[in-house]
């Protein structure tokens, strides 16, 4: 047989990704001469306190954790979920039928967008947004449609609360449709640190209501906040618990990304269709991470361990605070999460440095990171890779700065950060 074979071709919806920044940015640190100090993803060097550690060992030895597990999951670690969550849904949570576990947090959200969407479903979508969520929106047939979070006019001159970026409210009824099936929102927000107040929340559960809309709430960094209260859209009015799907993380609460337990609390009828289609993704998760989990969150509070968790975080911030006012570099002061948006309109970057063909038609925060990974030795995150092209102009002065690393690591990047006097 002669002649050559056609190429094997991926789908479409998987062909036409560009480069994406975690790739960009891994790569181009592996080149700098000098290891960069990685301020970029948010992403643990440090190991969680010990009796952590030692629930997940205890768990290898234990016979019932090492073999398949509950498709919807193991059922202490629900129970747990459930005695942890209730007082805080103001409801008892049914650890039957209200609770799923999941791979991590993103295949909980795989799981729900699959158990919601139909091709041509229309989901609202806020930016800067989880690059994930689109991923696991189209993967289904689903069409984001995005809505921005504007940032103060006062952001590039001093320091803002993260609350001070509001979402376009008019831009998010414009965008709904009759093809509007689902809304996205991430509270504490990745990568503006921002809490959606109870106010702000209830606007948008009008929209939800008024709509009658299925909810994905990312609430991942719910454990760390700094501000007094953490409002939950689904426990403010009633009628709001039937529609949200809440996401949760074990890997942001313990700090052990690597183990891979997430959750979904939600209504029955929701939680049903998010465990059928869980079931179809990966069918069960591992075990003995569940049990670790479930006895982690069991014996918390006695190891005081939020409260330490929060104020470790606030001390980690200041490092980098210290050094950004002492630069007069504006930042947005997060009420949670361990992410600070970083203002970088005062930095003089020279306008002829070169940058590789891949990044050339991307975004001036794009050309900014380079600049600072191979100059200053830090890496960072360029926020316009959660924007859509026509709304990157409103991130493309602003760099993402991890701040989830050890004290050595944040003292060592703002040495290097000081550096930039001789830019400003």
């Amino acid at each position: 047989m002669s002649g050559s074979k056609p190429a094997l071709l991926p789908s479409a919806r998987l062909a036409a990704n560009r480069p994406d920044v975690w790739t960009f940015i891994n790569q181009t640190a592996a080149q700098c001469k000098v290891p960069p100090v990685s301020l970029s993803q948010g992403f643990f060097n440090y190991n969680p306190p010990q009796f952590i550690l030692d629930a997940a060992k205890r768990a290898i030895d234990d016979v019932s954790c090492n073999q398949y597990q509950h498709t919807r999951g193991r059922l202490n670690l629900r129970k747990q979920l459930s005695k942890t969550y209730s007082p805080l849904y103001n409801r008892e949570l049914d650890p039957e039928s209200q609770i799923l576990v999941t791979t991590g947090a993103n295949e909980g959200f795989l799981s729900a967008f699959a158990a919601f969407l139909n091709p041509g479903d229309e989901v609202i979508v806020m930016e800067p947004f989880f690059d994930q969520y689109i991923s696991n929106i189209t993967m289904y047939g689903g069409v984001p449609v995005y809505v921005p979070i504007i940032p103060p006019a006062a952001g590039s001159e001093r320091p803002v609360s993260a609350s001070e970026w509001k979402l376009d409210m008019q831009r998010l009824r414009a965008a709904i449709t009759s093809k509007t099936r689902m809304l996205v929102i991430n509270t504490p927000h990745n990568p503006l640190g921002k809490v959606f107040s109870r106010e702000e929340l209830l606007e948008i559960a009008d929209v939800v209501l008024e709509n009658n809309l299925v909810v994905v709430s990312d609430e991942v960094y719910e454990r760390l906040t700094y501000v007094d209260e953490f409002p939950r859209l689904a426990t403010l009015r009633p009628e709001l618990f039937k529609h949200v799907i809440a996401v949760g993380s074990a890997g942001k609460t313990f700090g052990v990304t690597g183990w891979r337990i997430g959750w979904l609390i939600g209504d029955a009828h929701l939680i049903k269709y998010c465990s059928a289609a869980h079931t179809r993704i990966c069918f069960a998760t591992n075990g003995p991470m569940q049990q670790a989990i479930a006895d982690s969150l069991a014996v918390a509070d006695q190891y005081n361990y939020f409260s330490e968790y929060v104020d470790s975080y606030k001390k980690r911030f200041r490092v980098l605070a210290d050094v950004f006012d002492e630069l007069g570099l504006p930042y947005s002061q997060p009420e949670g999460t361990y992410y600070t948006m970083v203002n970088f309109s005062k930095v003089k970057v020279p306008e002829d440095y070169p940058v590789p063909d891949a990044i050339k038609d991307r975004p001036r925060d794009f050309k900014i990171a380079l600049w600072l990974m191979k100059e200053i030795g830090i890496a960072t995150i360029p926020p316009t890779e959660f924007f859509t092209d026509e709304d990157a102009h409103i991130a493309d002065t602003y760099l993402r700065f991890a701040f989830c690393k050890t004290f050595d690591e944040l003292e060592e990047g703002a040495r290097r950060l000081r550096k930039l006097k001789e830019y400003m």
